[in-house]
């Protein structure tokens, strides 16, 4: 059932004709996502290991917070009584470091305090982080996540390589929990694929 957002509600996104979407679920819920489901392939094993400085990972402002963001048709919306346990920004860098850390290929992202180790920058933009509603209000959305990479030399600022990256993952009901294990699992195939081509894009 989808009900219409307290004017309140509206007023404290500030999005135009916002409503709530409301799944097959119980109230008051966290959820989480890593990108865990999809391991990345590695790629370039044995290759000489690189340093890679990631910068701030820009974030489509209405789905950067602790709701989650779903799309009806030209309306925006937030999927009702759930939340994120931290804002979905947060987890999504958290999820890059894993799936480089995890990953056996070359790469290796380095902190600030380790700039003499990077060789390559690493900027990321999240453009697209949401439920689509593309087949009624009743069913199961798509979730989709569009990353927007661009990878160049730390120094010399020469670009390496530019791509962008999309997962659309059908949920497998229309209630939350199914929502958010598609976010998972296109959060993991975005990831996987990233990790893949910054691997190889560094080696080479």
């Amino acid at each position: 059932m989808i009900r219409r957002a307290l004017p309140l509600l509206v007023a404290a996104v500030a999005l135009s004709g916002c409503i709530s979407l409301f799944p097959k679920q119980d109230p008051a819920q966290l959820y989480r996502f890593d990108g865990a489901d999809l391991e990345p392939a590695a790629a370039n094993i044995g290759a000489e290991s690189f340093g890679v400085f990631r910068g701030r990972i820009g974030f489509q402002s209405e789905a950067a917070g602790d709701r989650i963001l779903g799309v009806v048709g030209n309306e925006t919306a937030y999927i009702g009584e759930s939340r994120w346990v931290a804002p979905a920004s947060v987890l999504f860098e958290a999820a890059v470091a894993r799936a480089f850390d995890s990953n056996a290929g070359p790469a290796r992202i380095v902190g600030r305090g380790e700039f003499s180790r990077a060789q390559y920058g690493l900027r990321l933009d999240v453009r697209r982080f949401e439920a689509v509603y593309d087949q009624g209000r009743e069913a199961a959305p798509s979730v989709v996540v569009e990353v927007r990479a661009v990878l160049s030399g730390f120094r010399e600022r020469n670009l390496l390589g530019e791509r962008i990256f999309t997962a659309r993952v059908r949920a497998g009901d229309n209630r939350v929990g199914a929502i958010v294990n598609a976010f998972d699992q296109a959060v993991g195939q975005v990831l996987g694929e990233l990790v893949s081509w910054t691997n190889a894009r560094g080696a080479a």
